[in-house]
């Protein structure tokens, strides 16, 4: 997987086992960064901002790393130490949603994201530098079937909220206190039909503008927080 951005290399090297190597823009200079490659040794060659900008899928700041693949968690891991707020992800797409969804989830405690092995981003090097420092705080399930997945989390007795405009309670109004798995959908589709059959409650955040919806990671934030709220 190739990361890169310097914020993002300097998290990663308080954790150096996961770099394989690094590449640096000729003329790179920044003495920390060279500091801990070589406390570590780390190989890395020199390339070209031509031949970086080839590989970068975005602002590189001059170095990208190359590191190991994200480790899933199996749902038998997640569901070890009895957890009691769980993030599940229907098929999102965008990966700095993905990123900003998984800085709220460690931020607000939860448990785990359960998210689609199929149509969904999946855990890489843009999900990674928007989620700076937080990946490893957080377990990330990947699932064949989402709709079996919730009747799993129903027989260990999670309550199941969606979120969706229609047909919906506002979220404010419902009960929080129990095991809660919180359904976040798709950025254009939003959740999907069989998934919101599913639910115990669909919830709604009101729109008091003239904008009728929220992007998925500001829907998600406010959902999260709503959750933790009603805990204390």
């Amino acid at each position: 997987m190739l990361v890169y951005g310097r914020n993002v290399a300097l998290e990663l090297l308080k954790k150096p086992k996961k770099i394989q190597k690094a590449i640096l823009q000729q003329g790179f200079d920044d003495k920390k960064v060279f500091s801990s490659l070589e406390n570590y040794k780390i190989p890395y060659i020199f390339k070209s901002k031509n031949e970086m900008d080839r590989l970068a899928d975005g602002v590189h700041q001059g170095i990208i790393l190359y590191v190991r693949d994200y480790h899933y968690y199996s749902l038998t891991d997640v569901m070890r130490p009895n957890p009691h707020f769980i993030v599940m992800l229907d098929h999102i797409e965008d990966p700095h949603n993905f990123g900003a969804i998984i800085r709220t989830c460690e931020a607000a405690g939860v448990d785990a994201i359960i998210i689609p092995k199929n149509r969904q981003v999946s855990v890489n090097g843009t999900v990674m530098k928007t989620s700076v420092g937080t990946l490893d705080q957080v377990k990330i399930v990947q699932v064949s079937n989402l709709s079996s997945t919730i009747d799993f989390l129903k027989e260990q007795d999670f309550w199941v909220v969606g979120t969706a405009l229609e047909d919906s309670v506002d979220y404010r109004s419902i009960d929080y206190s129990g095991k809660i798995a919180l359904i976040i959908g798709n950025e254009g589709a939003g959740i999907s039909k069989l998934v919101r059959k599913k639910c115990d409650f669909i919830a709604k955040i009101p729109m008091y503008g003239t904008t009728n919806s929220l992007n998925a990671s500001v829907a998600s934030g406010i959902m999260i927080y709503e959750v933790i709220r009603n805990r204390k």
